[in-house]
Parts: structure tokens; C-alpha cells; sequence
């Protein structure tokens, strides 16, 4: 069992509170804005009753169990008192960052890990340098209760010792931790989302076809096949050369990427800005909560699925 703290208790730090307690770790959380930071508790047992109904969280554990082992704490001094381990999970804002870490060099314990759950931001610049030693991303997926990737990245003067102990602790949780060599924004599966959207949005904007005829084919086509095979093990099954010929015939040109998409654009406009406003590419009607929920029990059932499926052998490897 290790001491965790987490900073932020937003959309994924109050997920990552719940995360580390599922795992055995006492946990403690924080955020600066206290409307924030009280909303934790009932956003996390929300997805701990999900969880529990879907069988991937202990029978016995209730709010009651929660509240013990997730504590919310507003002094930032108080939430990191005595952690081995901080995750960082604020926001995207390199100097909100910055002004982070000079306040946990002067508070946090001298041994304690930094874990940014940063999504872009090359967040080792911004740490103090006798904090480089044991800094590192540990980059999380949403809802991570239910997403098991998680990228991580030493620092450029980070320990081996210590990055190894965070990614056995992510091990021993259940979750697959894709330790990479070297920093680059977005990671590996961001970059691809980054590269998917781009295309989509294109041919949205082109009027090629309409959001649910694009979804459509990627839930009935591309990701069909790509829950058991991933892309390169996709490719050997297609067969290598028909790779070459479409790379000699220039058959694809992704398009350009673009600031804006007048598409996105006039949605934002118009107040259709997601599930949480009720709309955005999609109506979605009722309470947001219970749509979030839905979503998780899906993810759950697809989880629960996929561990009777298995992938083709010999496309996992231990990481």
C-alpha cells in the first residue's frame, strides 16, 4: 500500500483518486477550487456504483469504504504530507504547472515521485531540477476506471528505480502502462486519435458523409478488427505487399491539418458543445449523469467481452 496524493480533482483526478484506492493505496485529494473539490466524492461513488453493478469493484466496497480510503483535503500542504507518490493532474496551462511544482518542491517529501498526467505538455521543464530525479508522465485515459492504458515517460534525469516502481505499481493495479523512450506530444494513442480526427473532420466538412454515416463506419468497419488485432497485426492478415502497392499507387493523401472546422465551429456557436450541454454532433437528451453511466456499463460489458474474446495470439507482449 502507497501514499498517494493527487492535485486536481477535476473530470480525471477525482477518476485517478479512484483509481489508486481500487488498487490498495490510501489516497488523498485536492483541488484549488473548492466547488471542485466537493463534487469529488459523489462523482466517485457514481462510477464506484457502476463499477460494483458491473462486477469490475469489490462487492464490499461502499461509500462508506470510499470515503475512508480517498480523503479530500484543501490544503495543498496536508494532501502531499507524508506521499510517496504525487499525481499531477491539473490543467493544461504550462505556467498553472510551473507555479504547481515550485509549491510541492517546497512542501512535498524529499523522495516523493512527481507523475504529471499531462496529455501534451512537456511538463519536465517546468519541475524544479532537484525534483528531476524522480519526475515523470504517467498519462491517463478517461474514465481511467475503465481504460487500462497509461503512458509513461522518464524525465530526462528521471531514476530507473523509480520508474520502475510507479510502472509495477500500475502492473500490480491491472492496468497496462506503455513506458516510451522518449517524450513526444500526444503519445502513441493520442496521435493516432489526433491524426483520425483530423481525417474525419474533413470529410465531415467536405459533406463526404454525415457523422453518424462516419461513425458508423468505424464502429462497423475499423474497429471491429481493431479490438483484436491492432493495426500491424491487421496489416499481416491483410497481407504486406497490398501495404506496398497502396503507398506506391498514392491511393490515400491525409489532408491538411487545419486550425478550425466551420463544422465544429458552428456547433460550439450554437451551444452544442457535448453530452454535458445536452448536444453536440449528436442530441442527447436526459440527464448527463445517467448518460455517463450508460457509457460506462457499455465499456464494462465490452471489457467483460473482450477478456472472454482475447486477442490473436502473439499480439501481446509484456511492455
Amino acid at each position: 500500500m502507497a501514499r498517494v496524493a493527487v492535485i486536481g480533482a477535476g473530470t480525471m483526478g477525482h477518476a485517478l483518486a479512484l483509481v489508486f484506492a481500487l488498487g490498495g493505496h490510501r489516497v488523498r485529494l485536492t483541488d484549488s477550487n473548492p466547488a471542485t473539490l466537493a463534487r469529488a466524492q459523489g462523482l466517485m461513488e457514481t462510477a464506484l456504483a457502476t463499477l460494483v453493478a458491473g462486477g469490475e469493484a469489490p462487492k464490499d466496497w461502499t461509500s462508506g469504504h470510499l470515503a475512508q480510503a480517498v480523503t479530500r483535503h484543501e490544503s495543498l500542504e496536508e494532501t502531499v504530507d507524508g506521499a510517496e507518490l504525487i499525481v499531477e493532474a491539473i490543467i493544461e496551462v504550462p505556467e498553472a504547472k510551473r507555479t504547481l511544482y515550485e509549491r510541492l518542491d517546497a512542501c512535498a517529501p524529499p523522495d516523493a515521485i512527481l507523475a504529471s498526467n499531462t496529455s501534451y505538455l512537456d511538463v519536465f521543464p517546468l519541475i524544479p531540477e532537484r525534483r528531476q530525479a524522480r519526475a515523470m508522465i504517467a498519462h491517463w485515459y478517461t474514465p481511467p476506471y475503465l481504460v487500462d492504458l497509461v503512458d509513461m515517460i522518464p524525465g530526462p534525469r528521471c531514476d530507473k528505480a523509480a520508474f520502475d516502481q510507479v510502472f509495477g505499481m500500475l502492473k500490480a493495479m491491472g492496468k497496462q502502462p506503455l513506458g516510451l523512450a522518449k517524450f513526444v506530444p500526444g503519445y502513441v494513442a493520442n496521435r493516432i486519435q489526433a491524426a483520425i480526427g483530423n481525417e474525419v473532420q474533413n470529410l465531415l466538412d467536405e459533406g463526404v458523409a454525415t457523422a453518424p454515416e462516419i461513425d458508423a463506419a468505424i464502429i462497423h468497419g475499423l474497429a471491429l478488427r481493431l479490438q483484436i488485432l491492432g493495426v500491424y497485426a491487421k496489416a499481416d492478415f491483410t497481407g504486406l505487399p497490398l501495404l506496398q502497392a497502396v503507398a506506391r499507387n498514392k491511393s490515400y493523401a491525409p489532408p491538411e491539418p487545419r486550425e478550425s472546422s466551420p463544422t465544429l465551429d458552428r456547433l460550439v456557436a450554437a451551444g452544442r458543445t457535448g453530452v454535458l450541454a445536452g448536444a453536440g454532433y449528436y442530441d442527447w437528451p436526459g440527464d448527463p449523469a445517467q448518460l455517463f453511466e450508460e457509457r460506462d456499463r457499455r465499456l464494462i460489458a465490452l471489457k467483460r467481452a473482450m477478456r472472454e474474446i482475447g486477442v490473436m495470439a502473439g499480439t501481446e507482449r509484456d511492455l
